[in-house]
């Protein structure tokens, strides 16, 4: 762990994310009391489960049925 002033940070920002690189833990202090703690960012593990929405979600047969005519001439309409 690293203490830095609050205007020692503001002056050595660029050495600061360079110890955070190396999984240090930096702790910036006013009046000699400590006031921050900056760490490393970890990137958030999203989990996926495959099948998780399985019965959960229902359509009616209708839904895959073949759109009117009409319809599907908006559809493809350029503008």
């Amino acid at each position: 762990m690293t203490v830095f002033s609050v205007h020692q940070a503001k002056t050595h920002l660029s050495r600061i994310l360079t110890l955070l690189d190396s999984d240090d833990e930096v702790v910036i202090s006013r009046y000699g009391k400590p006031v921050a703690r900056i760490v490393p960012y970890e990137q958030p593990q999203i989990v996926r489960k495959p099948g998780a929405l399985k019965n959960l979600i229902e359509f009616n047969e209708s839904f895959f049925d073949e759109l009117p005519e009409e319809e599907m001439s908006a559809w493809n309409q350029k503008f």
